[in-house]
């Protein structure tokens, strides 16, 4: 199986850049791919100008040229020219690496992540050539500029009308997918329920898992004086991490310790720390996760977005720990409360009540903890692999037999999908 994987950003020796989960699903991905026998290119944004190719891995990553007034994930305080970014990202219909890359590799599928500065444009350039184009929701870049549905401090319900403006053209390109995955039953549903993907044939959920190593999960040893929540991620304000701070100045700090993992200025840092200024917290900086997971009583995810599917969730299961989150995104579809962890409200005072009864029953916190070691059921990164894998075959074989009844149809021309030539395989 040939893949043609696209990602906004896929971090590399020569661009290392990490903003979140996306990426680095797009890479593990890519490589346990190669491991188990399948070809695979990559096509990133470029965080350069005329960057060129990079073998990472053994797997060849081609950065195309962002044809916009600043490239991705670049801090943009100007409201207009962010606006003007975002209008001509909505309305690029040419991708000449695509093409390209198509030519010479001849991919079987094309797989698209994290669109920002790639833009739709790919999914049209490879349909036309003939090529099953795949999709999976990471964000929310096809109904939201900001791609979070996130304004003022709260989770969008609706789409504003600069948003369905500035996403225009995007929700019209879905007619050009083969198949759309969500990471999340939720991430799809907001989608769906707005009346995209109505033209896509395969519409399915394949939810994340773990993409760090394999390795044996650690026990802590119970503690009944105190006990060790930890934060790993971004620390943004749609993660929740003000509400967190708010929620920690309300504990008793003899039996609750914070740990914080995640980059931070030091600007940032004093500011989150005023806001529970008597709480034990200790910010990590940017640390291995193992190093994280193995000091953590029980991890939080205080998001107060639709966070599409966190890979803390599944980071944290798979190091056996338990996780108490919000309501929010996909976190309700994969925590079991009481089970493999816990649900809360997102605002201060609810986070503040189920720490604080979290902490009370440190047995509760091992007993949660030992069956997430013990659960030889897991949803590993292996099950993720298969279940492409899957949707790539279904996507090949409706194209073979495309091309044999418009061979059949026309025998004495090229097959022909819409106005497009098939490229010869």
């Amino acid at each position: 199986m040939k893949v043609l994987l696209t990602s906004t950003l896929y971090p590399t020796p020569q661009a290392p850049k990490i903003v979140g989960g996306a990426e680095i699903f797009a890479r593990r991905f890519a490589e346990g791919l190669a491991q188990r026998g399948d070809e695979v290119e990559v096509i990133r944004a470029a965080s350069t100008p005329g960057q060129a190719p990079e073998t990472c891995d053994g797997i060849n990553v081609y950065s195309a040229p962002v044809r916009n007034v600043y490239l991705p994930f670049t801090e943009q305080k100007n409201v207009a020219l962010r606006s003007i970014w975002h209008a001509v990202d909505d309305w690029q219909m040419q991708a000449p690496l695509i093409a390209e890359r198509i030519r010479a590799f001849k991919p079987d599928v094309l797989h698209s992540n994290n669109l920002s500065g790639l833009t739709t444009a790919i999914w049209r350039v490879a349909a036309q050539l003939g090529v099953p184009v795949l999709h999976t929701l990471h964000d929310y870049y096809l109904t939201c500029p900001r791609c979070s549905r996130f304004d003022k401090g709260r989770s969008c319900e609706h789409t504003c009308t600069s948003c369905k403006l500035l996403t225009f053209h995007r929700k019209r390109a879905t007619h050009w997918l083969s198949a759309v995955v969500g990471v999340s039953e939720r991430v799809l549903s907001i989608h769906t329920d707005m009346g995209m993907f109505a033209e896509t044939p395969i519409r399915t959920v394949i939810r994340n898992a773990s993409t760090e190593p394999p390795r044996a999960p650690y026990p802590r040893p119970v503690c009944t004086t105190e006990v060790t929540f930890g934060f790993i991620g971004r620390l943004t304000e749609e993660k929740g991490i003000d509400n967190l701070m708010r929620a920690l100045a309300l504990l008793p700090p003899d039996r609750i310790r914070m740990l914080i993992a995640g980059r931070v200025s030091d600007e940032e840092q004093r500011r989150l720390r005023a806001l529970a200024p008597d709480a034990r917290i200790e910010f990590m900086g940017f640390v291995v996760p193992d190093d994280f997971y193995k000091q953590v009583d029980v991890v939080i995810a205080p998001s107060i977005w639709h966070d599409p599917g966190p890979l803390v969730v599944a980071d944290a299961k798979a190091a056996g720990r338990p996780l108490l989150g919000t309501r929010f995104g996909g976190m309700p579809e994969v925590i079991e409360h009481g089970v493999t962890g816990w649900l809360t409200e997102a605002d201060p005072q609810s986070l503040a009540r189920s720490m604080l009864a979290v902490a009370a029953d440190p047995h509760k916190i091992d007993e949660i903890s030992r069956r997430l070691i013990a659960d030889t059921n897991k949803w590993i990164f292996a099950d993720v692999l298969s279940s492409y894998k899957n949707l790539y075959e279904q996507l090949r074989e409706q194209r073979m037999s495309h091309m044999r009844a418009a061979t059949t149809e026309a025998p004495q021309g090229a097959a022909v999908v819409g106005k497009e030539r098939l490229i010869p395989r």
